[in-house]
């Protein structure tokens, strides 16, 4: 699916069914879940869930005529930019806010004298995507290996660390192109949040901190580079890669194992993260040093940031709607087939409180 800067989707069907992984379960109820308030919605923000998102307005667009919901991907920090300035009605992250950013929030009233939250929307995983001319299959990168490369230590395929993940794979002789968003990304937050944990890479940053590469915008600009570019490899959400035909590699997690990529293996790992909840402000904390076999340490959840309390009058109905859906174990169900996660049952509960606490 290819992602425009902005999503305008007029209302179209889709009966797409897909189950869940029986470790997640996502469970909406209650009035926001099933209310169809006729009127526009604009919003911005992460292209990591642009293509969830994009799905969801379909199918909302289809059960509620009389309902237009706009999303312009443009980016984690581009999209809460454009919701303190009114400009969206609420923003996608890839991250929960800062302290500075919930501060500017308050300072700026944009939620009046209230203050805006978090809800976990859309769970996801991180994968290593590279573009190695003759190795067609997914190879294995060590989170301190992964470190080197995007720090710059590392600098040629045939490097020996790379060489002793890979027993009995040849490397060419080839630069390593690294790749990573240049606009603030929580795909970069998360995936430098990873290799900090296991890697020793630099503290996790929505601003990539490594210091090797090139940066690209979105994860569509990351994708397209590294599947044009000889000796490419950059971080991308598991969608982008999934869509673009792209070869991914195993990642190692605390225990030192390597681990695929796929759906339950990133739905298992997210199952761990703990739920923070303050009032109606939700975060998901993963934990690392889990370090089940089949779970895959490099993920992400994405956020909804929207106005806890102050919210107006006029959109309060539309916003509990859409939001109410997307958290629905109907809308959750699509995700799989998206190369998105359903989220955890635990997190599902935690947002339909959120939601139904909205004013």
């Amino acid at each position: 699916m290819a992602v425009a800067a902005a999503l305008a989707l007029s209302a179209c069907g889709s009966d797409n069914n897909s189950s869940s992984s029986s470790t997640t379960s996502a469970a909406a109820s209650g009035s926001a879940a099933s209310s169809c308030p006729s009127g526009t919605l604009n919003s911005a923000g992460s292209t990591a869930q642009a293509n969830a998102i994009s799905q969801f307005i379909k199918d909302y667009q289809t059960k509620c005529s009389g309902t237009t919901v706009n999303y312009n991907a443009n980016g984690s920090g581009a999209g809460f930019t454009s919701f303190v300035q009114k400009q969206s009605d609420f923003a996608g992250s890839d991250y929960a806010m800062s302290t500075t950013q919930a501060a500017q929030v308050k300072s700026s009233g944009r939620c009046g004298s209230g203050e805006a939250i978090d809800i976990p929307a859309v769970g996801g995983a991180i994968a290593v995507i590279y573009n190695i001319p003759g190795v067609t299959a997914s190879i294995n990168l060590d989170a301190k290996t992964l470190a080197g490369i995007f720090d710059g230590t590392i600098t040629n395929w045939n490097n020996a660390a790379i060489a002793k993940d890979n027993p009995g794979v040849t490397f060419p002789s080839l630069a390593i192109q690294p790749f990573f968003r240049s606009d603030a990304s929580g795909t970069s937050y998360n995936f430098s949040n990873y290799l900090n944990h296991l890697g020793g890479f630099a503290a996790a940053n929505k601003q990539w901190p490594g210091k090797a590469g090139q940066g690209a915008k979105g994860s569509a600009g990351v994708a397209a580079k590294v599947k044009s570019t000889s000796g490419g490899i950059a971080y991308d959400e598991y969608s982008y890669a999934s869509q673009n035909n792209l070869t991914y590699a195993k990642v190692s997690n605390a225990a030192g194992d390597y681990v695929q990529l796929s759906s339950a293996n990133a739905a298992q790992f997210i199952a761990q993260a703990q739920v923070e909840q303050t009032g109606a402000d939700t975060h998901v904390v993963f934990n690392y040093n889990y370090s089940n076999a089949d779970a895959y340490p490099a993920v992400l959840v994405t956020y909804e940031i929207v106005c806890g309390t102050g919210n107006d009058s006029s959109k309060l109905p539309l916003i509990k709607g859409f939001l109410g859906y997307a958290l629905s174990s109907t809308a959750q169900s699509e995700l799989t087939n998206l190369g998105y996660i359903p989220l955890p049952s635990n997190v599902a509960s935690a947002d339909v409180k959120a939601v139904d606490s909205l004013s």
